[in-house]
């Protein structure tokens, strides 16, 4: 899976609905559950969590419960899972 953060200043309702449509979500639900902001609480628990955790930023990872600090490309994240794994 290819995760992308392209899109970070598109992020108003109308871009969302896109989004939604562009995924095949039921956009009419998808629609009601947003006016009546249906995962707020939900969406504020996990940012409150990242808070507590250090995260500052997207993306951020934690490899073993551990904030990974280092580069971001794949093969640094890869020789940090295997030393983790290693240490095991």
């Amino acid at each position: 899976m290819i995760v992308r953060f392209e899109h970070q200043q598109a992020l108003h309702d109308r871009n969302l609905v896109d989004y939604a449509t562009e995924i095949g979500l039921d956009v009419f639900l998808f629609i009601r559950e947003m006016t009546a902001h249906r995962y707020a609480d939900r969406v504020r628990e996990d940012f409150l969590s990242g808070v507590r955790s250090g995260v500052n930023g997207t993306p951020t990872f934690f490899i073993n419960g551990a904030r990974y600090q280092g580069s971001l490309n794949l093969r640094s994240l890869l020789a940090a899972i295997e030393q983790v794994a290693d240490e095991a």
